[in-house]
This record gives C-alpha cells, structure tokens and sequence, in this order.
C-alpha cells in the first residue's frame, strides 16, 4: 500500500489511510489494507486492528467497512493465529484472533445484513476453533459472542446450526466457564497472561482490578454461551440435546451474578425451554429445577416474571401438570395478589385463573393432587369472591371491619411484645381474615408482623411465604423495606445466599430513599447488620465459589476468598428492627411506613419486646422487636 503522509514513517499506515481526503481513493486504499494485512509479517499490525475494534464499538452500524472486506480480513487473521503460532508469539500478535472474533460480534450485533456477509466471508469455522480452545478463554468469551449474535437471526441461523458440534461446546462452556477462569486465571496471580491482564483491565488496574474483571468476564463467558443455546433452544429438533438432566439442573444456578445482573441467563434458557411441550417435560421431571423456580418466582430478581412463567406453563400442559402441581401451588398462591411486574400486567389474575382451571379439569387417578393443594386453592378462590363482595358492602360496614382488625393487630402486637410469639402470629391471622381484601397497606403490615413471628418460631418457609405476600401487595411491587429484610434472614435460615442476599440488597436500596426515620440511612450510613449479612452472602455466592472449593481455594464454611474480607460471627448478627438502638430506647425498625391514620399508633413505636437478649435461635440470634 503507498504511503499517504509524507509525516508518517510508517508506509501503508493505516491511520494515515483513514485521513484521506478523497472518498473513491480513501476506499481503495482501505480494501487494499484488509486485502494485503492478513498476508503481511511486520510488527506494529495490532495497532491498526485495535484502532478497527474501536471502531466496531463505537460505530456497529456502519456498513463502510463490511463492503470492503473487514469480515474476510479479520476471519483470515484468526486462521493465521490458529495454523502460525511463531506468528502469534511474534511482537504482540497475540492480541490479534481477540480482537478480530470481537470485531466480528460487534458489527452483526445489530443488523442482520451485516451478519448474512460475515457468514458469507466464512467467519463461522474459524470462531467455532476458538470455541472449541484451541487459544485461551479470553479467545473463547468473544467467540461465543460473535456466534450467539450470528444465531439470532433466522437467515443465518442455519449456518451456525450446521456446525453440529457448536451446541454441544455451548453446554460444556457454560457448565464449565467459571472453573476454567477461576483455574486458568483467577487463582494464581503469578501465572496470569500479562496480555489476559492488559485486556482485563486496559493497562489501568493491578492485581485486584484485574480479578474483579475476571469475574465479570467469566460470568459474560457463561452467559454469552447460555445466549448461543438459547437460540437452539427455540429449535424443537435441538431439545432433546439440551434437555439432559446434568445441564438443566444446573441452569437455576447460572445467574450471572451481581457482575452481569442484566443477562437473564440461566432462568432466560429455561423459559424457553418450558415454553415448548418438548422441554416441559424434561423440567417437570427435575425436581429440583422445579424447587428453583419457585424460589426465583417468589424472588425480586428482575427476571421473576421468567420464571412465574416457566410455572404457568407447566400448570397448563397436561402431561406436566400432576408432576408439579403440589410443588408449585403453595409458591402461585403466594404471588396471587400481584399486579404488575415490570412491563407484565394482571399477573396475579394470570395465576388465579390457571389454577382455577387446574382445580377444574384435576380428576382421580394419577392425576389426582392433594387435599391441601385443593384446600390452598379454594381459600385463594374464595378471597377473589370475598373482594367481589365487599365492592357492594356499604362503607360503614367495610370501616367497621377495618376497625375490628386493627384492634386485633394490637392484641397481636402487645403479645409479641410479652414474648408469645404464636399467640401474636394466631391473632394476626385472625385480623387478615377481618381486614378488608381491598385495604393493601394494612394487610402489607399484619403478612409482614405474621412472617417475623415465623422467623422467631423458626419456621422460614412460612416467613418467605407471608413476606412474599406482603411484597405482592405492597406498592411498588417488592420494595416493601420489611418485609424484604424478613425475607432475607429466612433465606439465610434456609441457605440461600442468592436469594437472602438480592432481598439484602435491595433492603439497603429502600433505606436509602425511605423517608421514614426508622428505616432511612443514617449518616448515608448502612446499617451493619445489613452489611454483615451482604458480605456473608455475597461469601457464599460468590461466582468462583464451587470452583474455588474444587480447586483448593476455599477450604471452610463461609470462606470465599481474600477478596470479599474475612468471615463475620454470625451469632453477633442483629435484625433490622433491634439496630441502631438510639439513646432514646428507639429501635431501628418501629411501625410501617402506612398512611393510613387508623393504623398509627405512637404508643406501639415505644413498645419494645421486654427480654431483648432471650435467645430465640438456635445461632443466638437476638430479636427485639417492635411490630407494627
């Protein structure tokens, strides 16, 4: 290529091409570069490539390159770095196959036209050979995120598809992602690729930067790999290759993390699955799957709604429906009450009628279901018919009933505060069954005292249950402050990190713009319980854990690694309502943030439960509570 500047020292710079002044010339001359560059051996050829990738981030949509050959340039490069490894260790060629499988996924991120000429240009069997590793993971990550890109368009989909062997490697990379970057890199720092190290963190990091990018790129690896089989996921005739039990059981667990939480990752494949009879069965038949989900349907994940989905769907196919319907009601029934969910309206509604019509079309035989699962279900029918009812009760007789059950709510409260902590949880259940349907907030409060008393009784699947309610009703949907804390603790009883730990979250989240001065932040200040528990969870699921265990890296209970600080003693832990006592004998969680005048009671924020070092669980935790 002629040299263009006569100040660039460099002849064929293609920086110098780039300034060119006359279009028919500038685009001669680049089509000349990406037809000359592959076949070229001089040093400096990674400073053109990463001034193309750039340039695909920053300008995916322009076509100006992909008519002149960018996609065959960048496929021939890739082969280059496969077949000439004296070449790829020469200066810092290196880089080189990284940057041109991104460059690849960044131009047919968006337009399918452009995807319909990089398979023209055959850039699929050279990013199928860093998928398979014939490089490192780093080659990998961006080579399942060219492919994924290039299968979600029907026209070229076929191609992808026709490499038999992408899919299966799509399974074994998402199954093994977070191990191979834990093993390959993350575990020993001495050991790391100086040029793995300069991707990760673009010269500006040492050591920690680079494993906090590590994480957020293994999870992008998993995710991205999870994306690719997602598109086969809609293909009915590639079902029966994902749906092996030892890949679906594991998909609950592939969440991302708190890296990539906008990637719907795992719960996304699996609503794609149960969206075809072809998948659904194989879902049913993993009980385990089916415990996930409802623990995601209950969760304020923002992908929930996915996995409320996946149980609706399994409710409504008959050939699935008596395999999960025991499983799956208590957790519906639960979330009965919601309204919107995103951009998803009428939720709640959906749920009732599908389980209305389970109820109806259920006969004997093997598709009979238990008398509670019938039991749960009429009471949930016959609350919809109480609501009907009380639109045509007169006022007065609705503040009556309203009266009544605030009454005894404060029964409940004076003995809870006593120590009888059944006793409260009864009289709560008592003042739901008074309380109008229609009054949300107060019945937001009485579900919410009711899942404390379960905590204190030791019983957690009844504390998610009622604080799951109270956060169905709440409005917003799943910002109720309490009721999320109550939420989390139950789930730490359980060993749920995941999901104590988003609950945590977004408890600290609701402090922090509450307006309420037991709940708001002090000092922007959070709270140490809430911190305590944050980093133990975040200790626990943390995204190299079960890799870090297998490889040696953790070695005990709650030990996840240097990086998040050492374990805490969770016998000093505290709840949300017994912190940040004040001098004043106030605790940091009094009453709800309830409007309603009715409600209030100044009286009952002083009351403080009278033993407040009485053990109550078996780790010591201590409650003094004030409930609302």
């Amino acid at each position: 290529m002629d040299k263009v500047s006569s100040d660039c020292p460099y002849p064929g710079c293609f920086f110098c091409v780039m300034k060119e002044g006359n279009p028919s010339k500038r685009r001669g001359s680049i089509l000349k570069f990406f037809r000359e560059l592959p076949s070229q051996d001089d040093d400096g050829q990674v400073l053109p490539i990463s001034g193309l990738w750039n340039t695909a981030m920053a300008h995916p949509n322009d076509p100006e390159f992909i008519e002149l050959g960018i996609f065959e340039c960048m496929a021939a490069l890739i082969w280059k770095g496969l077949k000439n490894r004296r070449w790829l260790s020469h200066d810092q060629n290196i880089y080189i196959p990284y940057y041109a499988a991104h460059i690849i996924g960044s131009y047919t991120m968006n337009m399918e036209e452009f995807a319909e000429s990089a398979v023209h240009a055959g850039v699929i069997p050279p990013l199928v050979e860093l998928l398979r590793g014939r490089l490192t993971w780093v080659e990998q990550r961006v080579a399942v995120r060219a492919l994924g890109h290039l299968a979600t368009y029907a026209s070229t989909f076929p191609a992808v598809a026709s490499h038999g062997e992408i899919l299966e490697l799509s399974i074994q990379l998402a199954m093994s992602s977070l191990e191979i970057v834990y093993s390959h890199f993350y575990q020993y720092v001495d050991r790391r690729l100086s040029y793995h190290c300069d991707l990760l963190t673009r010269g500006m990091g040492g050591v920690e930067m680079e494993s906090r990018k590590a994480e957020e790129w293994a999870s992008q690896l998993q995710c991205w790999s999870l994306q690719l089989i997602n598109c086969f996921a809609f293909k009915p005739e590639f079902l029966p290759t994902i749906c092996k039990p030892e890949f679906l059981i594991k998909l609950p667990g592939m969440w991302g993390g708190l890296v990539n939480e906008n990637s719907p990752a795992g719960i996304g494949l699996l609503r794609t699955i149960c969206h075809h009879k072809l998948g659904r069965g194989p879902v049913a038949s993993c009980p385990g799957i089916i415990e996930a989900l409802c623990n995601i349907a209950r969760s304020s994940d923002d992908w929930q709604y996915m996995a409320i989905d996946c149980l609706l769907w399994l409710l409504q196919d008959p050939n699935t429906c008596h395999k999960v319907f025991d499983k799956v009601v208590p957790a519906l029934i639960d979330l009965a009450e919601i309204t919107t969910l995103g951009d998803h309206k009428k939720f709640g509604d959906s749920i009732v009628n599908v389980l209305q019509d389970c109820i109806q079309s259920q006969g004997s035989g093997r598709n009979s279901v238990s008398n509670r699962s019938k039991e749960q279900i009429e009471d949930l029918l016959d609350s919809k018919q109480r609501l009907k009812r009380e639109k045509n009760m007169p006022k007065e007789d609705l503040h009556i009933k309203q009266a009544a059950a605030l009454v005894v709510k404060l029964e409940g409260n004076s003995l809870f505060s006593s120590g009888n902590i059944a006793g409260a949880a009864s009289k709560y259940s008592e003042a739901l069954s008074l309380c109008p349907m229609r009054s949300k907030k107060e019945r937001v409060v009485l579900y919410s005292n009711r899942a404390q008393c379960h905590l204190l009784l030791q019983q957690p699947l009844s504390a998610i249950s009622d604080a799951t309610r109270a956060l169905c009703l709440h409005n917003p949907v799943n910002r109720h402050a309490k009721s999320l804390w109550r939420r989390a603790q139950a789930y730490d009883m359980l060993g749920l990190a995941k999901e104590s730990l988003l609950d945590a979250i977004l408890f600290i989240n609701e402090c922090s713009q509450s307006n309420d001065p037991d709940l708001s932040l002090r000092q922007n200040k959070v709270p140490d319980y809430a911190e305590r528990l944050v980093k133990k969870q975040m200790r626990v699921a943390w995204l190299f854990r079960e890799a870090a265990i297998k490889h040696g890296g953790v070695h005990s209970q709650g030990d996840g690694g240097d990086i998040y600080g050492p374990e805490t003693d969770d016998s000093e832990w505290e709840t949300a309502s017994e912190s940040d006592i004040g001098n004043d004998g106030r605790e940091g969680m009094g009453d709800d943030d309830d409007d309603d005048g009715d409600w209030k009671d100044e009286d009952e924020r002083k009351d403080k439960y009278d033993k407040p070092s009485i053990k109550v669980l078996d780790n010591d935790w201590n409650f003094a509570l004030t409930q609302t």
